[in-house]
């Protein structure tokens, strides 16, 4: 790889004397001599074969190349702050990469807020997101060792947070038989409808709910199980939270049920390091703890 003959202080240098006006305010702000200034210019200028600055009285004028390179000399520079501080912060045990997994019953609203409040904050952390159904949160830690798993299952030996109740809501189309029927709906009545349930993604699955109906679909996510549902074919229970839209806007109804038509489990915040987890993964269930209380006094 061939070197670069200009350092970054040339180019920080070639900026003060930019933004200052002149080599005097440059070398005043930059703590240096007006010497060292107007040297290490001549010595910019020299390696590149052409001038970049020219004077008018006692101000200091880019060229027209000399407008391009400052304008990418601003992001070099800008980059190489980014990169110390980066390194300062992974010193530090910043995690460089967040590995998050995801029960899909988990509240997407409060989700993606915490994601949008985090991301300004990271200081480069990259988040790398997996969702799974049920035992499959379980799986992923046995499996490896993600830093943070939002699920409602705990398994023994790891420590936990409660983060927020997950409501579940029996729906179905508007235009389902169901919503026409007298209230509340008897299970034996419900019996003889399709559900449409979504698989757990372990290799161990487990069921969950009320799984009376005779005849069931499944389908592998939330999304898929809510377009097949609106679609009119058959009824599920849902998540509450992502189904605001299709409630308010009347492509979906909740069924009223004699057993009764919502239930709720908690959802936890499992560390998958431990007392090794970082300071960005601890920073982020901060956030998602404050997503979801927002979530709940808007209930």
């Amino acid at each position: 790889m061939k070197a670069p003959r200009v350092t970054l202080e040339q180019w920080r240098v070639l900026q003060a004397v930019v933004d200052k006006g002149g080599f005097a305010q440059a070398a005043e702000a930059l703590h240096k001599s007006q010497s060292s200034i107007s040297y290490t210019v001549a010595k910019l200028q020299e390696q590149l074969g052409y001038p970049l600055l020219t004077i008018e009285g006692r101000k200091a004028r880019l060229t027209e190349r000399g407008e391009v390179l400052l304008r990418r000399s601003r992001h070099l520079l800008q980059e190489a702050v980014d990169l110390e501080e980066l390194a300062h912060t992974l010193g530090q045990g910043w995690e460089p990469e967040i590995e998050l997994v995801v029960d899909e019953a988990f509240p997407t609203p409060a989700l993606l807020r915490a994601l949008k409040a985090f991301e300004p904050q990271s200081q480069g952390t990259q988040v790398q997101l997996r969702e799974e159904v049920l035992s499959g949160t379980v799986e992923m830690l046995a499996e490896g060792s993600p830093d943070l798993v939002l699920s409602g299952i705990v398994p023994k030996g790891y420590l936990a947070d409660p983060i927020v109740d997950v409501e579940m809501i029996a729906v179905a189309a508007t235009s389902h038989s169901l919503c026409l029927e007298q209230a509340p709906i008897s299970n034996e009545r419900l019996k003889q409808e399709l559900q449409v349930v979504i698989r757990d993604s372990g290799s161990n699955s487990r069921d969950e709910g009320w799984l009376g109906a005779d005849r069931r679909w499944t389908v592998s996510s939330v999304q898929s199980a809510l377009e097949v549902v609106a679609s009119g074919i058959g009824f599920a229970w849902l998540p509450k939270a992502d189904l605001m839209q299709d409630l308010e806007n009347g492509r979906l109804t909740r069924l009223e049920l004699e057993s009764g038509g919502e239930r709720s489990f908690h959802m936890y915040a499992i560390f998958g390091k431990g007392e090794r987890t970082g300071p960005a993964t601890r920073l982020f269930v901060e956030l998602l703890q404050q997503s979801c209380a927002q979530c709940s006094a808007h209930k």
